[in-house]
C-alpha cells in the first residue's frame, strides 16, 4: 500500500505503508541480507537499502513489480535482486542462487498501488476495466470466478473473504445477471453489487463502496491469498537464520488472523489446553519465535493523514529463535 511523495519518480508513486516500524522490527546491520517477499513498487525494500549497507532479495509474482525493480537495483549495484515468483517459495527461489539463510523477511500484504490503480488489472471499480485481478498471469481471473461458480460457492467465498452480510443477495445476483450476459468488466459487477444491495446499504458508509468486500473477496479467490499467507510463513520460519527478524504488515482482518494464529502457535504464546489433558505437540515443541512486542503495532495518525490507504494496516513481528522449524503446521 503506497502513497505520494515528494522524491524520486518512483518514490512520489510508491511510500511503504509503517516503513518506519517495519525497520525497527528488521533492525537492518551492514553486511546482513534481508527479503522483502512483496516487493511491489520495492518501498520496503529501498529503505532497508538506505538502512543500513545490506543486500536485498526482492520476490513478486507479478512481472511488472520485477521490471520495476530494475531501477531500484541500477540504484544499488550488487545489494539488490529481484525474483519472480510467490513468497511461499522463497526458500527454494534463494537456494537456486545459493542462499541457505537470510536475516530478515518482510511481507506487505495485500495489493500494491500499482496494481489497484492500473483499470487493466481489474482489482478496483474506480475505474472500468476487465475483471481480472491476477497478481501474476497465470490462473483463473476474477471473471472466471464470477461466471462459472454456482451461488452456494459465490454465497460462501464473498462472506468467507470479503466478509460481506449481504452475500446471498449478491451471489443470487451474479448468477441471475450473468444468465443473460457474461460479466466481463469491474464496472459490470461493481453496478451489479449495488443494485442487489438493500436500498439502505446502497450509499455509501464512509469510504466503504458497497461493492468493496466483494472485490477483496474475489482478489483473496483468484490469488489464493490465505493459503500462499500459510504456507509463506512457514518458509519464512525455515529460511530464516537464528536471531533473524520477520516483520508482516496486513491489510485486513482475515490476514492478520493468520498472522496471530502462526506467531503465537510458534512462540508458545498461544493458551495451552486444560492441565488435565495431555499436551499437544504444538505446545511441547520448542518455540521458534520470539514476539517482539504483544498484540499489532498500528500506523501513526500523522501517517493515516497522510496515506488514507494506511488506516487498516497492522504490523506484526518476532525474532527467530535458534530452534529447528521443522514443526507442525498451524491449525485453525
Amino acid at each position: 500500500m503506497t502513497s505520494e511523495c515528494k522524491a524520486t519518480t518512483r518514490e512520489r508513486v510508491h511510500v511503504p505503508v509503517m516503513v518506519d516500524a517495519v525497520l525497527a522490527a528488521l533492525a537492518p546491520r551492514d553486511g546482513e541480507a534481508f527479503l522483502d517477499g512483496t516487493f511491489g513498487g520495492g518501498g520496503h525494500a529501498a529503505a532497508l537499502l538506505r538502512a543500513a549497507h545490506c543486500s536485498v532479495w526482492g520476490v513478486d509474482r507479478d512481472p511488472d513489480a520485477v521490471s520495476r525493480g530494475a531501477e531500484l537495483a541500477r540504484e544499488h549495484p550488487n545489494r539488490l535482486r529481484v525474483l519472480e515468483g510467490r513468497f511461499s517459495e522463497m526458500a527454494s527461489l534463494l537456494a537456486d542462487h545459493g542462499v541457505s539463510g537470510i536475516d530478515g523477511v518482510t511481507l506487505d500484504l495485500g495489493i500494491s498501488t500499482f496494481q489497484l490503480d492500473d483499470p487493466a488489472r481489474g482489482f478496483s471499480f474506480q475505474a472500468d476495466g476487465p475483471l481480472d485481478m491476477r497478481m501474476g498471469q497465470e490462473g483463473r481471473s476474477a471473471a472466471d470466478v464470477v461466471n462459472a461458480e454456482d451461488e452456494v460457492t459465490l454465497r460462501h467465498l464473498i462472506s468467507t473473504y470479503g466478509e460481506e452480510r449481504h452475500a446471498g443477495r449478491i451471489a443470487r445476483a451474479i448468477v441471475s445477471g450473468r444468465a443473460n450476459s457474461p460479466i466481463h468488466t469491474t464496472r459490470e459487477l461493481a453496478d451489479l453489487i449495488v443494485r442487489a444491495m438493500p436500498s439502505g446499504s446502497r450509499r455509501r458508509h464512509g469510504d466503504i463502496h458497497p461493492a468493496t468486500r466483494t472485490f477483496q473477496a474475489l482478489r483473496i479467490c483468484v490469488n489464493d491469498e490465505i493459503e500462499e499467507l500459510k504456507r509463506g510463513l512457514v518458509a519464512a520460519e525455515r529460511l530464516l537464520n537464528p536471531q533473524g527478524r520477520l516483520a508482516v504488515v496486513s491489510f485486513h482482518s482475515l490476514e492478520d488472523r493468520e498472522v496471530k494464529r502462526f506467531l503465537e502457535a510458534r512462540s508458545n504464546s498461544r493458551p495451552g489446553p486444560s492441565r488435565h489433558l495431555p499436551q499437544s505437540p504444538e505446545h511441547s515443541a520448542p518455540a521458534t519465535f520470539e514476539l517482539l512486542f504483544r498484540g499489532a503495532r498500528r500506523p501513526t495518525n500523522n501517517e493515516i493523514a497522510a496515506n488514507p490507504r494506511a488506516r487498516s494496516a497492522r504490523m506484526r513481528a518476532a525474532v527467530r529463535t535458534y530452534a529447528p522449524g521443522s514443526r507442525l503446521e498451524v491449525s485453525a
